[in-house]
């Protein structure tokens, strides 16, 4: 009986080059974003972070439910020791424990001021990000369309015909005339939006008469 001659082991076809590109494009964004990250949690100073651990602390429904804990206690006791006949360390009005909640009031806004300072420059920043890769695309566009434009003008087989959508598209933004239009535009809007008193002074509309 014959043996069937062994298949030789198939070789590792490599894989797509244009996936591991994509891959590779994609760690790359990642790391960039982590790095970025990463370098702004190191100018955090030690006091910042205190804040911060404060205010997430603050955050949670729990520490609602203490505050509201702590001033029925408060007052129980002193009405307590009201009836009981003993000294009240805060009898009513209870003034003591209005100055205590003023003050962790004052104290619990500049906390969260403190760290929404911080996450409103962090969103500065990815929107200053956001602007220039937006504006980087749109020069990308353009330089594409110039491209495909020339080679349609040097294929021979593709009839050469004016486009003036294609070559006002060609041309990159001017980020300061975009600035401006969009100023004016805003500007005009304010204008044309009614305010409340000439609303009032506008006179009532008569119905028409027969």
């Amino acid at each position: 009986m014959s043996k069937s001659p062994v298949q030789p082991a198939s070789t590792p076809v490599p894989g797509d080059l244009s996936t591991e590109s994509e891959q590779d494009q994609i760690s790359q964004n990642l790391g960039a974003v982590l790095n970025f990250y990463s370098r702004e949690d190191q100018k955090i100073s030690r006091s910042q972070r205190i804040l911060e651990r404060i205010s997430l602390v603050i955050g949670k429904p729990t520490y609602l439910g203490f505050i509201l804990l702590g001033v029925v206690l408060w007052m129980g006791a002193n009405i307590l020791l009201h009836r009981v006949g003993r000294t009240a360390f805060d009898p009513p009005p209870f003034f003591w424990l209005q100055g205590l909640v003023g003050l962790g009031a004052l104290l619990t806004a500049t906390v969260v001021l403190a760290k929404q300072n911080r996450f409103s420059k962090l969103a500065e920043q990815r929107a200053h990000l956001d602007l220039k890769v937006t504006l980087l695309t749109e020069q990308k566009a353009a330089k594409l369309i110039d491209l495909l434009e020339e080679l349609r003008r040097d294929l021979p087989n593709v009839k050469d015909r004016p486009d003036p959508e294609a070559a006002a598209l060609q041309q990159s933004m001017n980020p300061d005339l975009v600035l401006a239009a969009l100023d004016e535009d805003i500007g005009h809007d304010k204008h044309l939006q009614p305010t409340e008193d000439s609303k009032a002074d506008a006179p009532d509309e008569q119905p028409p008469s027969n």
